[in-house]
């Protein structure tokens, strides 16, 4: 297998630990290790004389019974924990396809959702957002691109790195043409839970459609990346077992503090996604008045959910503008050549309680390079 370097975590492991202010990161305001065991009032002392031992391959059976109440049709067994959603990508993609299987995914995109079955000599196809469109995406395009040998179909919602939200009803389409086809869905839900009004929730996939795969991690919504726990949930137990034996390869099993701690977080899920909505809320409202304050320099599709969104820079290239911004004034924004994008988007998040600080610096830059 030959995959081409990462482009977005290159990116950050050259700049995001020297930036003094992320406004390129995609996950929300982390907590403390004390902050989160402040939740319980036990929690301190079972922590502190939890063994370091091996832990369960599939993951702990009560951290899976936890990730299980996310969703509304699943049990333990539908559950594969991961370290972090990267392995349950890989896991997945390693597990369902074969060179020569044809798979549809949504662009842009996080790279590893198309690099890893082009890795693995598959044909991929791009079902592209369009953003005079507002990032949606077309289900007839869908249509058109399928073929008797597609064996999977990847999407993500809400989306990185635009922050669109699909319909419900188009996204019960796509359920409904990916079963009636014999076609696994993909779908990448890392920012479920993280939508600004929660009538705008859709449905999981894997409660939906009994072969498709809902992604999930700690990392996005609830704001934990550092704990690296992720999951793949499905009801498709050949698919889940072949994945299970396929992690003998990579990881085998979960660290245990990181599961005790994730179960922790997950009994309070609630109150840690409020929390980063809350953050949102108020730093979207303050991206929405800069963006109008510079509309000359940039154009703003407002997000529909999630910490991220995906505006454009006119007058500069995107790759020069944020090496400048980032070596004079210490902020971080990531461009959008790192997603294969050619029309000078970047990605801003907007998940911090920093972001006020950090766009005050980006306007005395702006100020400053007129």
């Amino acid at each position: 297998m030959n995959l081409p370097p990462f482009k977005l975590e290159q990116y950050f492991n050259e700049y995001e630990f020297k930036a003094e202010y992320l406004l390129a990161n995609s996950d929300c305001e982390t907590v403390s290790i004390a902050e989160l065991l402040l939740f319980e009032p036990d929690a301190k002392e079972r922590f502190l004389a939890f063994r370091l031992g091996y832990t369960e391959v599939p993951g702990a059976e009560s951290l899976r019974r936890e990730i299980c109440r996310i969703y509304s049709t699943l049990e333990a067994g539908h559950v594969l924990v991961h370290a972090g959603a990267e392995e349950a990508i890989f896991l997945f993609m390693h597990s369902l396809l074969k060179a020569g299987d044809h798979v549809v995914v949504q662009r842009p995109c996080y790279q590893s959702l198309h690099e890893i079955p082009r890795g693995i000599g598959c044909d991929v196809s791009s079902w592209q957002a369009r953003e005079e469109r507002g990032w949606s995406l077309n289900l007839s395009e869908l249509e058109r691109l399928l073929r008797p040998e597609t064996r999977a179909i990847v999407v993500n919602f809400p989306h990185n790195p635009t922050g669109y939200l699909m319909v419900k009803s188009d996204f019960l389409e796509l359920n409904r043409l990916a079963q009636e086809r014999g076609i696994v869905l993909f779908s990448d839900e890392v920012y479920r839970e993280c939508e600004y009004a929660a009538q705008d929730r859709l449905s999981a996939a894997c409660d939906i459609n009994d072969t498709a795969v809902s992604l999930g991690v700690l990392s996005k919504t609830y704001g934990l990346p550092g704990l690296r726990i992720g999951w793949a949930a499905t009801r498709n137990s050949r698919l889940l077992e072949r994945m299970a034996e396929l992690k003998a390869y990579t990881t085998i099993c979960s660290s245990g503090p990181s599961e005790f701690l994730a179960e922790v977080a997950l009994r309070h899920r609630e109150k840690l996604a409020q929390r980063n909505i809350n953050f949102i809320r108020k730093n979207l409202t303050l991206l929405d008045d800069f963006f109008v304050r510079h509309s000359g320099r940039f154009s703003w599709i407002r997000p529909m959910a999630g910490p991220i969104a995906f505006p454009k820079l006119t007058g500069e290239a995107i790759g020069s503008f944020c090496r400048r911004l980032f070596e004079k004034s210490g902020v971080l924004l990531v461009p959008g050549t790192v997603f294969d994008d050619i029309d000078n988007h970047f990605r801003i998040g907007f998940g911090r309680k920093n972001l006020p600080a950090a766009l005050v610096r980006l306007e005395e830059f702006l100020a400053s390079n007129r």
